[in-house]
């Protein structure tokens, strides 16, 4: 598991029923207990009694992750194929899904856990990548 530390920029996964398969962008505020939580302050999302105050949370180690490395798009980055897994931005967060057709510049995407299919364009979503063992991990290969 990786370690963080104050300021470190990260994404938080959320476990909670609506919001599972989604990632948000954060940084640490603090490690606590010896960094199996951590204090973040939420980059989109805000507090539901001040909504101009960034949300600050605690959350278990487990649910922290790097920030995804930046992809370049090239021609060749650029080529999806049916099924291929993707992170789609909406609702202030990244949303793990699949692409199920394109429909002009926009591809549709099927997010699992709530059911919904959505076009997006491109500059929407990001090939999905999970980290393991301190590497980022496709289907296919390792970045």
């Amino acid at each position: 598991m990786a370690m963080f530390f104050k300021g470190d920029k990260v994404e938080v996964c959320s476990k909670e029923e609506g919001f599972l398969g989604s990632y948000y962008q954060a940084k640490i505020l603090s490690p606590l207990n010896n960094n199996t939580l951590y204090r973040v302050q939420y980059k989109n999302l805000v507090e539901e009694e001040d909504q101009t105050r960034p949300l600050v949370e605690i959350v278990s180690a487990d649910e922290v992750r790097p920030v995804p490395p930046p992809v370049t798009f090239t021609k060749a980055t650029q080529i999806f194929h049916y099924l291929d897994s993707v992170d789609a931005f909406d609702n202030d967060g990244w949303w793990v899904g699949k692409i199920t057709g394109r429909q002009g510049s926009k591809y549709w995407v099927y997010f699992e856990t709530t059911r919904d299919e959505i076009a997006y364009p491109v500059s929407r979503w990001r090939h999905h990548l999970e980290w393991r063992d301190g590497h980022w991990v496709t289907s296919n290969n390792t970045f």
